[in-house]
């Protein structure tokens, strides 16, 4: 299931996430790990957002933003929270497109907010919105 999968790499991301943002360095084992696993876990939370929006028949949603602004406008999702999916979009696809130039300050900021926000997608859904 795509949940257990997203709370598997946010257990990841938690546990080789250095203490400190000093210690968050550019190309060691641990900013490549938890980079990818954030990645992944915001993927497989635009999968269960866009699965979500066929679900309720709420249409093709044009981009991945999209589908979290239909959650939105559903009623599923409430704004504040939808926006912050939305700016996890962005964060996927700077991760996708251009690691090479990839902001650890963005990075470390992604880690220590994205994962309550990708927790309370799962439980918007799960409670069927």
């Amino acid at each position: 299931m795509k949940a257990r999968a997203i709370e598997r790499h946010l257990s990841r991301v938690e546990a080789m996430l250095p203490a400190t943002r000093e210690a968050f360095l550019p190309m060691t084992p641990e900013s490549d790990a938890v980079t990818l696993h954030l990645w992944q876990a915001v993927q497989l939370a635009i999968d269960l957002a866009v699965a979500a929006c066929a679900a309720r028949n709420l249409g093709t949603p044009a981009d991945y933003a999209s589908a979290f602004r239909a959650l939105r406008d559903a009623g599923v999702l409430d704004a504040p929270l939808a926006e912050r999916l939305v700016r996890a979009v962005g964060f996927r696809n700077v991760v996708a497109h251009g690691y090479e130039s990839l902001d650890l300050g963005l990075v470390w900021q992604a880690v220590r907010e994205g994962p309550a926000d990708l927790r309370s997608l799962l439980t918007a859904l799960a409670a069927g919105g």
